[in-house]
This record gives structure tokens, sequence and C-alpha cells, in this order.
């Protein structure tokens, strides 16, 4: 069982939103996700200052089996993004939800609207169970 982080709203493409402060949030991938790719080798980031669409193409994960788009689950500008991981790509597969995070966002518009339209936890769950 793969495991999913309460105070987190989920995509159905596995990725996390987790709320940081006022209208920014973190986003990365969810422990199902780093399971299902494998050990991750290389993570390709957005550039800070990127205007991002929900559900838009930000960057990409390759691990040893395969490599994987990353998407936005929400609709902002990339204020921060992980530079962590172009050392140590591996703190996604050891730490998905601490760590191994992508990007922050500054949402545009309504921020409980954007996240209203995710999966709270519970649905994720729910959701990986399908």
């Amino acid at each position: 069982m793969s495991n999913v982080k309460e105070n987190r709203w989920y995509s159905k493409d596995h990725e996390w939103v987790e709320k940081v402060s006022g209208n920014v949030v973190r986003i990365g991938i969810s422990d199902f996700a780093q399971h299902q790719l494998g050990d991750i080798v290389f993570v390709e980031l957005p550039d800070e200052g990127t205007e991002v669409k929900a559900e838009e193409t930000i960057g990409t994960i390759e691990s040893v089996k395969t490599v994987s788009d990353l998407f936005s689950p929400v609709g902002g500008q990339i204020t921060k993004i992980n530079s962590q991981l172009n050392d140590e790509p591996e703190l996604v597969n050891s730490e998905p939800y601490e760590g191994g995070w992508m990007a922050e966002i500054e949402i545009q518009g309504d921020l409980e609207e954007q996240l209203s339209a995710l999966l709270s936890a519970e649905q994720y769950e729910k959701f990986l169970e399908e």
C-alpha cells in the first residue's frame, strides 16, 4: 500500500499539492508514482518565473525504467524549484513528500477553487484501489 499524506491534494496523474503560505503551494509526485517509476536518476524542472497551466507538462522524471512527464496540478507561476534534485534525484524515491518535492507555484486565481478540482487524501486512496 502506498503512503498517502493527509493535508495534501492529489491529481489523477499522481502529483501532490501542499499549501505553503498565502497562495503558494508546493508540488511533487506521490509515493505511488515514485514506486511505479522505480529508481529515479534525473529530474528536469521548469525555470523559476515560468507561467504554467493546470495539467500542463512542466518537466520530466527519468528512471531506470522510463521517462515520464511531470504535470502541474495547478496553474500559476513557478516561484521556486528544488535544485537539490539536480544532484540528488533519488530524493524523489526516498522522500517523495519531503526532500523530493519538485516546485513551488504561486496560484493565479482562486486557490480553493483550484484545490477543489483535485482529490483529497481519502479520495486519492480510493482512486489507487480502483
